[in-house]
């Protein structure tokens, strides 16, 4: 029998294991997601199967994400990255990146115990269907709020929610798909 997953799941390889070994589980750590504000920032306006299938190249040009690199980035650095087919070239989000790294840099709880603060606590069913999932919540607006007011650019409510789901801080599989719950569990 074949494993139920989130129908948008299912249209590629590449969405099959990033749905089954990534999404929803549980990251923590400030370079691992610095990473994923990165690549969600990265992601606006395109789809998702893009910056998965260059991943490999975000993280040799964003020198594996390392925060500390990526705020020492200079604009020599940024116009390499302009010039670097296997990326976005974006100004804007490069632009971002660099400027998301510095803002990192100042947080005295660290990246990854500020995101994680904003992470719903207590139970909460898993959506019943595709449409059910939510785009924006409470909880997304204000970390993006924060975020914006600590210096990041290039993570709206939409943004800050897909990175909750990505990383595990909500749990968006739908209630018949084989990891719902399962994510939670890291």
């Amino acid at each position: 029998m074949e494993l139920q997953r989130c129908a948008w799941a299912t249209s590629a390889p590449d969405y099959v294991a990033y749905h089954d070994e990534e999404w929803g589980v549980p990251v923590r750590g400030d370079d691992a997601l610095f990473e994923r504000v990165c690549l969600e920032a990265f992601q606006s306006g395109l789809s998702w199967i893009t910056i998965l299938r260059k991943r490999p190249a975000f993280r040799a040009a964003f020198a594996g994400f390392s925060i500390d690199a990526v705020a020492g980035f200079t604009d020599e650095d940024v116009a390499r990255l302009l010039a670097d087919a296997g990326i976005v070239r974006n100004r804007a989000k490069i632009e971002a990146a660099r400027r998301n790294a510095r803002a990192a840099q100042q947080l005295p709880e660290g990246l990854s115990a500020l995101l994680w603060s904003f992470a719903p606590t207590g139970e909460r069913p898993n959506p019943a269907t595709l449409a059910d999932v939510p785009a924006v919540t409470a909880e997304s607006t204000a970390l993006a709020k924060e975020l914006k007011r600590r210096g990041f650019a290039f993570v709206g409510p939409t943004t800050a929610h897909a990175l909750m789901q990505a990383t595990g801080m909500v749990d968006d599989h739908v209630a018949d798909c084989f990891r719902a719950g399962v994510a939670r569990l890291g």
